[in-house]
């Protein structure tokens, strides 16, 4: 089942079932009005979403082109971002100088979430100079987590998956992280893909709480990066435990895998800037790319066996806020 949500004009936007191929919707609202309302009472709205989803596959449903989509949740209660990538771990210590984590344990920040861009918003920046950067990552989005759930337990509460650009300032963050506290001023907000799907969408593709697929990244029309997602050292039932060990977790809560990251990163390329001026590091002694300039564009997707676009595709362009 494939979710939206149609910005009209409003803060949350109005729910959509959308077609599996993205062309067509059918309006959600006799069962809720938002996405949040939705996953507040998930195990009645889910079967009432499902048969619309039904009638879409019959041929139902308007055409979905003249749609402006918002990101699924234009605002969360909750944005949680993990770093579940070892690889990409790895090339952040190199380029920030830090060290590791303790073995067993995920890196979680939590982040902006008033506020999550559309997938063809424009990003505005204050300044070049501050380290523009982009990462590519998937993301869960969960019912209510009771505190204390066990891996397995959690896997449960994973109701929707998403795709998420998650904006990045390079020259501020090693600032911040000197402080021992949260990021504040190094990440804007995030863009999300403007499809949720549930993860009996993916087939085997999602398993062992993992979303076994490429994401592929284009910056100004290039192929950056193609890495796969199912390489996460943490999963994301692990993820989702993690942020619930002492405290529940409310439905709308979004949790994300960080930037993804292959250990063959020199042969399939990188999900983010950061990682290659990482890998530039290694193998040059410097990093020679730069990071993004206003009038550059970033372009995410990722398909699935058949081709077909799985959460619709990132594609935005970066400006002077």
């Amino acid at each position: 089942m494939k979710l939206a949500t149609h910005d009209n004009g409003t803060a949350d936007g109005i729910l959509v079932v959308v077609s599996a191929d993205g062309s067509r919707y059918l309006g959600a609202a006799p069962v809720a009005a938002t996405l949040q309302a939705a996953l507040d009472n998930w195990a009645t709205a889910e079967p009432a979403l499902r048969a619309l989803s039904e009638r879409l596959a019959a041929g139902e449903g308007q055409a979905a082109q003249g749609l402006n989509f918002a990101a699924p949740l234009p605002r969360a209660w909750q944005w949680l971002d993990g770093s579940a990538f070892r690889s990409h771990g790895e090339l952040m210590e190199t380029l920030f100088g830090t060290e590791p984590p303790p073995p067993g344990r995920p890196l979680m920040y939590q982040g902006l979430s008033h506020q999550f861009l559309s997938a063809t918003a424009d990003v505005p920046v204050p300044r070049e100079e501050d380290g523009i950067d982009f990462e590519g990552e998937f993301g869960v989005i969960t019912d209510h987590v009771p505190m204390g759930v066990t891996p397995a337990e959690a896997l449960a509460h994973i109701k929707l998956l998403v795709q998420i650009n998650d904006w990045s300032l390079r020259a501020l963050a090693p600032v911040e992280m000197k402080t021992g506290f949260g990021w504040v001023q190094a990440k804007p907000a995030c863009s999300v893909a403007p499809f949720a799907v549930t993860p009996d969408a993916l087939g085997d593709a999602w398993r062992d709480g993992r979303i076994h697929l490429p994401l592929r990244v284009d910056w100004n029309g290039a192929l950056f990066g193609e890495a796969v997602g199912g390489v996460m050292e943490f999963g994301f039932h692990d993820l989702v435990a993690h942020a619930a060990s002492t405290r529940s977790l409310c439905a709308g809560t979004i949790i994300g895998s960080g930037t993804v990251s292959n250990s063959n990163f020199r042969e399939i390329g990188s999900s983010c800037i950061a990682e290659r001026r990482g890998i530039e590091m290694l193998d040059e002694g410097t990093a020679r790319t730069d990071y993004m300039r206003f009038g550059d564009t970033v372009r995410m997707e990722a398909r699935q066996a058949d081709g077909s676009l799985l959460f619709g595709a990132i594609d935005q362009q970066v400006i002077k806020g």
